[in-house]
């Protein structure tokens, strides 16, 4: 390809000044040297690009075309310029968001609703994960962050922690197992344990509480939505686990009973997974600070959990 920016902006140059002096000034070179350059471009497509002898100087048709070029495309790469530095910067970028758990919704839009006003230049974008393997996505640049509370080690991918949480069996005020201090996994196998429609290796429910002991619920029923799920537990259609954040408002309203799972409750953390070039990023930075926050300044507590370290990174 022979057309170059140099040539586009010398012929815009040419064309405001009509004077090869004048337009060798705006540019910052000899009126030789812009001589060479202009006379370089004739000879490579044997047409002149201005009519000599003429005071102004007076754009042939070739040149005209180059001229109208020059106008369409130079202001979109001053434009990509600007944006490439912003990007550098960190001003301007994408936050293509995946969650692995439905119960995230409860705090995530509140905060992507500051995180909007402190970033209104970011590309924000949300879906949902369990359809298919977001920590490869992640990798391989589809999506740029990931939530989860299942933290693996992997390439190139830090997990950082946001905060801990509990899960906690949820039962409405007059079920039986209402009264216990806590509840064991034998307590599940007489009900019907209402659940997201997603895997049950997704489960903490499953994996880390009922599956290691052998224990299978008379029925499991499921439910898209957390407010669904409550419902459901409230009118005594079956018990849930969810965690902690979900049921601040509904037991301390009285509506709603959380019990502890086992002895020592059971105990996670959430974490926003991201790509270890893109930790230093400030719109991802500030995300997962906004996020860490999220549990504590929607008047909710944090869990008691231990916190973990990061992973991976």
């Amino acid at each position: 390809m022979f057309i170059e920016i140099r040539y586009l902006r010398s012929l815009q140059a040419i064309s405001n000044s009509r004077s090869l002096a004048d337009a060798a000034q705006q540019l910052h070179i000899t009126q030789s040297a812009l001589s060479h350059q202009i006379k370089a471009f004739e000879n490579y497509f044997e047409t002149p690009l201005f009519f000599r002898g003429r005071k102004p100087l007076k754009l042939t048709p070739a040149g005209e075309r180059m001229v109208s070029l020059a106008e369409n495309i130079l202001p979109q790469i001053v434009q990509a310029e600007y944006e490439l530095k912003r990007i550098s910067g960190g001003e301007l970028g994408r936050l293509h968001i995946t969650i692995e758990c439905h119960a995230c919704f409860e705090w995530l839009m509140g905060t992507l609703g500051s995180y909007r006003k402190n970033w209104p230049d970011i590309e924000v974008d949300l879906r949902m994960g369990m359809s298919f393997d977001a920590i490869s996505a992640l990798a391989q640049g589809d999506i740029d962050l990931v939530i989860s509370s299942d933290p693996i080690t992997t390439d190139g991918i830090c997990f950082e922690p946001l905060f801990p949480y509990e899960g906690r069996l949820v039962v409405d005020p007059e079920h039986n197992l209402a009264g216990k201090p806590f509840v064991q996994p034998s307590d599940l196998a007489d009900q019907t344990l209402i659940t997201y429609p997603v895997p049950r290796s997704k489960l903490d429910i499953f994996q880390y509480f009922l599956t290691p002991e052998g224990v299978e619920p008379k029925a499991v029923r499921h439910a898209e939505l957390t407010a669904m799920i409550l419902q459901l537990v409230a009118s005594k259609r079956g018990v849930a686990v969810l965690p902690d954040w979900v049921l601040y408002e509904s037991t301390i309203s009285g509506q709603l009973c959380s019990l502890p799972l086992g002895e020592q409750g059971l105990h996670g953390m959430l974490y926003a997974a991201v790509r270890k070039s893109d930790t230093q990023l400030s719109f991802i930075q500030d995300f997962i600070n906004l996020a860490s926050l999220a549990v504590t300044t929607n008047g909710m507590p944090l869990s008691t959990g231990t916190q973990c370290p990061k992973i991976g990174c």
